[in-house]
């Protein structure tokens, strides 16, 4: 593992199934991945023509995101517990990296209440500190999206977020409406709607509370754990490539 980079198999931390993330355990860092699709599209690599125009993106995401599942699994024994009996999955057992990720006990101050008993530190969910931190992330984003004067109104009213008579002409709740969709994308379906009430938005009709998936060019679903990138670990990412386009060739 020479670039020090390393995919992973993690819980997604909306959904609970498996997706694919990197980790840059130089760093160390934690990277989503993201792909943009597009139908007959192809890559000119060297003298080669690569079929598919998949396209993927690593974008660092937020570590307590990912922690956040386990957090709340374990809440449900009510009693606080070592973080590395917290962090434990057999069916994804490289969560145990996510413990090695800098500043730790920084972040979990942001979801847990802490003790601390022999000198060794004891964590127990917050939903409380949760919700606070999540509107902190939802404000943090509503400042983004205005800075890089990204227009939400319409993609919200297209939604049917608000029916006919209910959009709003305050331009501040759209992009907090906007917002909370893009957090809700890392976090459990109730602790969105946790989060929708807790910042006081307006309920969605009944007849668009569960709307289409959105056919967006780049995904906004974390990869899939289906095909096996793990097998790009113990190799050079540019010897892969080169290797791989040289057999396109020789075929």
């Amino acid at each position: 593992m020479k670039s020090g980079l390393m995919f992973v198999k993690l819980a997604n931390p909306c959904s609970g199934e498996g997706a694919i993330y990197l980790i840059n355990m130089c760093l160390p860092q934690l990277f989503e991945i993201k792909v943009f699709k597009e139908k007959n599209h192809s890559w000119f690599i060297n003298e080669s023509v690569q079929s598919g125009g998949l396209l993927h993106f690593a974008t660092p995401v937020d570590p307590l995101f990912l922690l956040l599942h386990y957090l709340i699994k374990a809440d449900k024994e009510g009693k606080f517990q070592p973080l590395d009996q917290v962090v434990m999955d057999d069916m994804f057992p490289d969560c145990i990296l996510l413990l090695k990720l800098p500043e730790l006990e920084k972040l979990l101050r942001h979801v847990t209440e802490e003790k601390e008993v022999d000198k060794k530190k004891y964590y127990k969910y917050s939903k409380e500190k949760t919700l606070k931190w999540l509107e902190k992330k939802v404000n943090q984003t509503v400042a983004a999206l205005k800075t890089s004067k990204v227009n939400v109104s319409a993609r919200v009213q297209s939604t049917a977020f608000f029916s006919g008579g209910q959009v709003s002409s305050d331009k501040d709740e759209d992009y907090v409406c906007y917002a909370h969709g893009l957090i809700s994308d890392y976090i459990p379906k109730q602790l969105s709607d946790d989060l929708s009430k807790y910042l006081k938005l307006p309920e969605p009709p009944a007849s668009v509370r569960n709307p289409p998936s959105k056919k967006a060019k780049l995904s906004d679903e974390p990869v899939n754990a289906k095909e096996d990138y793990t097998k790009f670990n113990s190799k050079d990412f540019k010897t892969v490539k080169v290797a791989a386009g040289r057999q396109k060739r020789d075929k």
